[in-house]
């Protein structure tokens, strides 16, 4: 039951274009690398410019003080890659500071034991060493084609604008306001008086903006003085001082030690496509085992049935079961969206799929003075009890939830992903299912009704499928009906892009409100 119309409707229109088109969960973020496509810059150059200004325009959700990953498909080369950015535990990190309080559970996206005061959640003690600019150095490195320069700029820009606060900005910022209190320097950024939620107001227009000039000033440096300033220069420094000052752990060692990895995709074989999952700590490895279960346990029909989202529904529990049990990623089914993703294709075919993370929404819920960056609390992804799969231990990568993918079959290509934490890995497969088992067309399959079997035991199933997918549903496990909403998100929210026949598009999410594909013609 909810209070929610049963006649309101809402829909995301696709366009179809020969140029390139970028699809975030900004759309300010999707015009900046549109802008950048247009003046002739390849996908990569795109995600470079994206992944910096949707750090400003979308601040809780990922900037440069998280990590992520990233899945590349080269059209001359035939050839998909992973980038992997992911987050890694501070080398001098000491387990013993985050002793466990006795409690059942910790209070966030993860159901590992309480540690005392949330060292582990919030706060300096929580915060990892970040990957974001070193993944982006490195794909641009690799494939870029315009000056690193010209693709951050345009983020230093918007900074120094701040970030325009809307009704949907006051909705995120109240409900993480108690915890952002506790910090002097994120109060001062997202808080009125310190405690109060900064809001847009109920019916009167308003131009509110987060004051972002420290950060804008980081982002210059990054763009003139390059990437490695962030973990050897002049930022790296401010950044470790500032968190040692408020008693975490990241040093300039870690800093500088840190590097971004450029591996082969998995390349899964499936319904005679093939599916190009993220390697590494992801949850590329845990789709590819969905994919294998479900080629052989169901026969694709017209559209999706009850046997088709039972199977999908089987299949993820089998596999949510292993990392579970033999991986150790753990975060509750009811975790909030706090990861943003992109896809982009370029006009020639070229396509990336980039899912990048503070981990929670608001990180750490720390920011630092000096670069006006609020940090991660990746450490959060480790077990603190000893002796268990992913258990805290110093310098170790943390296993991530993030699954960006491309995927072919028949002639078409597409890029996808998703932010929504565990939630993740059942929306890629979901989406995954709709267009390579029916032939689904992009606009078609991001409007299907979804379900989500994040291993949890129970399984949330959008209200408006039929009675007899739900009754399937229920044979596998205990059901869940909800409708897509803009808050809270009840399944994942994804963002892709699709070529077809040298056409290209993209479509985002229905229920964000800021969420937006654009052409290389449209960009601001």
């Amino acid at each position: 039951m909810s209070n929610f119309s049963n006649s309101q409707t809402t829909r995301k229109h696709v366009v179809e274009t020969r140029g390139g088109v970028v699809a975030a969960q900004h759309r300010v973020a999707a015009e900046a690398g549109a802008v950048v496509l247009e003046a002739g810059g390849d996908a990569i150059d795109a995600a470079v410019a994206v992944s910096f200004a949707i750090g400003v325009v979308e601040p809780w959700m990922s900037g440069p003080a998280g990590g992520g990953a990233m899945v590349i498909w080269r059209e001359q080369e035939q050839e998909a890659r992973t980038v992997q950015f992911g987050m890694r535990s501070p080398a001098t990190l000491d387990p013993a500071r985050y002793p466990l309080s006795g409690n059942k559970t910790a209070g966030d996206l993860f159901p590992w034991a309480a540690v005392v005061e949330d060292r582990n959640i919030q706060g300096a003690t929580a915060i990892a060493v970040p990957g974001t600019v070193a993944g982006m150095e490195l794909a641009h490195g690799t494939y870029g084609t315009l000056p690193w320069k010209d693709l951050v700029m345009p983020a230093a820009e918007l900074a120094d604008k701040g970030m325009l606060i809307d009704w949907y900005a006051s909705l995120l910022i109240a409900s993480v306001a108690r915890e952002l209190a506790k910090d002097a320097d994120a109060a001062a950024l997202f808080l009125d008086d310190g405690t109060w939620p900064k809001v847009a107001g109920w019916t009167a227009l308003s131009q509110a903006r987060l004051n972002q000039e420290t950060m804008a000033a980081t982002l210059r440096r990054i763009a003139e003085a390059g990437a490695r300033d962030f973990y050897e220069g002049d930022i790296a420094a401010a950044l470790a001082d500032d968190v040692q000052a408020k008693g975490g752990f990241l040093s300039r060692q870690d800093l500088a030690a840190y590097r971004a990895l450029l591996t082969p995709a998995l390349d899964v074989a499936y319904r005679g496509g093939v599916v190009h999952a993220a390697a590494g700590l992801t949850a590329g490895g845990n789709l590819a085992e969905c994919l294998t279960l479900m080629e052989g346990d169901f026969t694709p029909g017209a559209a999706p049935d009850a046997r088709s989202f039972a199977e999908t529904a089987r299949a993820l529990g089998k596999t949510y079961e292993r990392r579970l049990r033999e991986m150790g990623d753990g975060d509750a089914p009811h975790a909030p969206a706090c990861t943003t993703h992109f896809s982009i294709v370029d006009r020639h075919g070229n396509m990336c799929a980039v899912t990048q993370t503070l981990l929670s929404i608001f990180g750490s819920r720390v920011v630092s003075p000096s670069t006006g960056l609020l940090m991660n609390n990746g450490i959060m992804w480790f077990d603190p009890e000893p002796g268990k799969p992913n258990s805290l231990a110093p310098g170790k990568a943390c296993l991530m939830n993030v699954c960006p993918t491309i995927g072919e079959k028949d002639g078409r290509r597409f890029a996808i992903g998703a932010s929504g934490g565990r939630k993740i890995l059942p929306a890629v497969l979901n989406l995954t299912s709709f267009l390579m088992d029916f032939g689904m067309s992009l606009e078609e399959a991001f409007h299907h009704p979804r379900m989500d079997n994040s291993g949890g035991g129970t399984i949330v199933a959008d209200e408006t499928l039929s009675p007899e997918v739900i009754a399937a549903l229920e044979a596998v496990h205990p059901v869940t009906t909800t409708r897509r909403t803009v808050f809270p998100y009840a399944f994942a929210c994804p963002a892709g892009v699709m070529r077809k026949d040298g056409m290209n598009m993209g479509c985002t999410e229905i229920m964000s409100p800021w969420g937006d594909a654009i052409t290389e013609n449209k960009g601001a």
